[in-house]
Formats: structure tokens, sequence, C-alpha cells
């Protein structure tokens, strides 16, 4: 396992990390994930990520008891949370100080921890002043309860805000972003967010490297029956795939699954080995219900070796899709 610093912290994280958004939760029990864990855990991941929405805080609750299972050294481990969906009541949800407080109080009891590593502010909240965010979060951090806050789909002006307002009142400002970066998705982690990684240290934790499984290959065909998309809570998936771009990324696969095969690799580690270069990721969260899968997940690392220069530049006439650049009107 390759670790990396979360952006200008003295945190190593493991450059592939494990999530548990679409695999805790919907009859998921502790067995299989205590399984998907500890495969993850032998081949050497130490971030494991969570949220107080997924599966409505179950994924958090099979998770801890997964950690108490194991008796893993809890030093060894990065763990985190993100606060925004806490429940259906009028201060569960958003950013404020009250839900942030009680948000993160229910989180650590779901979780059966004293402290996460990371906690993220998982959109931004429109409703909330960032100010009130922001010392909100330098709270949670003094009281013991993280170690590092961050944020999850924000701008890069909000991002820019809380940093600023945070250095100007002596705040702990944040540390890290988790956006969603795959083949498909690059403009804000390439180029919206490009002047934060050297001027505040920007760490990134990103999601979705297959695309919603799109980069799997497994969709090439039509939605087979047992795969998420055909599940009845993710039927909102179903129109990015169906629609007119979704069809032009179907066939973008199609191209780029002989670059696997040549490379000894299936589609899905491609894609993963692809995010894995560029050296603003931090870590790539990979999900998996399967051990089998999380053994397939963790061989991107030697993939990612093999994306030369050339191989990169195939991968591009393919994608059509590099974010550009700022323009030099000097010429």
């Amino acid at each position: 396992m390759e670790y990396r610093f979360l952006g200008s912290s003295g945190l190593k994280v493991s450059a592939l990390s494990f999530g548990s958004w679409v695999t805790f939760g919907d009859q998921m029990q502790v067995e299989p994930a205590y399984q998907c864990m500890k495969t993850a855990y032998d081949a050497g991941v130490n971030f494991f990520d969570n949220a107080e929405v997924y599966a409505d805080g179950e994924s958090e609750k099979i998770m801890g008891e997964v950690l108490r299972k194991t008796g893993w050294k809890r030093s060894d481990l990065v763990l985190s949370t993100k606060i925004f969906w806490g429940g259906k009541g009028p201060n569960d949800r958003g950013l404020s100080r009250k839900h942030i407080f009680e948000g993160t109080d229910a989180a650590l009891q779901r979780l059966g921890l004293e402290y996460v590593d990371l906690i993220f502010c998982h959109r931004p909240d429109l409703d909330t002043p960032i100010e009130e965010t922001v010392w909100a979060m330098n709270q949670v951090i003094q009281q013991g309860k993280a170690l590092y806050w961050g944020t999850s789909e924000w701008s890069a002006a909000e991002i820019r805000r809380a940093y600023d307002f945070s250095r100007r009142e002596h705040l702990i400002p944040p540390t890290m972003e988790q956006p969603q970066y795959n083949m498909f998705h690059r403009d804000r982690v390439e180029s919206e967010y490009a002047g934060l990684y050297d001027s505040i240290g920007l760490g990134t934790t990103i999601w979705s490297p297959l695309a919603s499984g799109i980069l799997t290959g497994k969709y090439n065909d039509g939605i087979p029956e047992d795969s998420r998309m055909a599940l009845p809570n993710y039927q909102w998936l179903r129109p990015e795939l169906e629609s007119e771009a979704g069809r032009g990324k179907v066939e973008k696969v199609k191209r780029l699954t002989p670059i696997a095969r040549e490379l000894g690799c299936t589609m899905a580690q491609l894609a993963i080995a692809w995010c894995l270069t560029n050296e603003d990721v931090s870590t790539v969260i990979t999900g998996a219900s399967r051990p089998e899968q999380v053994i397939e997940n963790m061989k991107a690392l030697e993939i990612s070796d093999l994306l030369t220069e050339e191989v990169q530049e195939q991968i591009e006439k393919i994608l059509e899709n590099r974010p550009e650049g700022e323009k030099n009107w000097r010429g």
C-alpha cells in the first residue's frame, strides 16, 4: 500500500481507502461488512469513510460493530464521518452549530468512538453562515471529537471563504475536501480547485472513481438485474446512464476497454488507477460488498505504475474532456 499526506497536514492516509456509502445498510450485515473491511485492512487500507446519512445511520452502526469485532488498534486507523443530513426534524440537517454538535455526538455514539479523525461538512449549507459553521467545526476539534475537518462538494470560493475566515479569527481551517472525481467528472478537482492545493494545502478524499459503476463496463449492454441501478433505492442513478450523455459515456468505456486489456487489468482497475495518477488526490475511496471486489480494487495500485504518458494520451484521446488551463493571452 502507498500512503499519502492529506494535503499539507502531517496525516497519512492509504492511497486506496474503503467507503461505506453503497456497501453498508440495504440488508448488509455485520459479517460481510467485517470480511470486506478486514480484507481492505489486510491490504494496507487505513482510511475508512462513513456519514450520518448513509442508510440513515445504520452504516455507522455496522462499522462500529466491525471495529469492535476486529479489535484493531485505534491509532492505526483513520476514520471519518460527514454531517449534514441527520434526520427529518427542522434542526436535524444542515450545518448550524446545533446540528454540527448534536450530529457529531450521535455519529460517535453509533460508531462507538470517542473521536473521528476526519469530519466533513457533507454539502454547503446555503441557509447557515459559513462563519457559524467554521466556529462550530473549530469547537468540535477543540473538544477532541475530531482531529481534522473538511468539506464535501463545496465550491472553491466557499472553501476559500471558510479558510480565510479561519485564519483571520485564529481558528482551525478546513484541511480536506471530498469531491466526486473520475474519468467523466474532472473539472472541479483538476480546474476549479487548482489554486487551493498549494495556497491552502487542500487534501482530497475523492469518491465515485467508477462513476456509479459505469466505468466498470457492467452497463455496456444495458442494466443487469443484479446491478446497483436495478435496485429500487438507486433508481435515481438510471437517468444518468440512459440519457444521451450517459450513452456517450458507455461508448467511451467500450473504447477504453482494450487499453485495460492490454495492461492486463479490468476496466474498474484502470479507472481507479487513473485517479491515483493525479498527485492532488490524497486517497481514492472505493466500495465493495464482497471481499473479492476489495481484492480487485486493491490491484489498481499496481496498474497505476503502468499508466505512462503514452497510455495517458491514449486515454485522453478517447475521453476528450481534459479541462483547459488558464489561457495565456500573450500567445
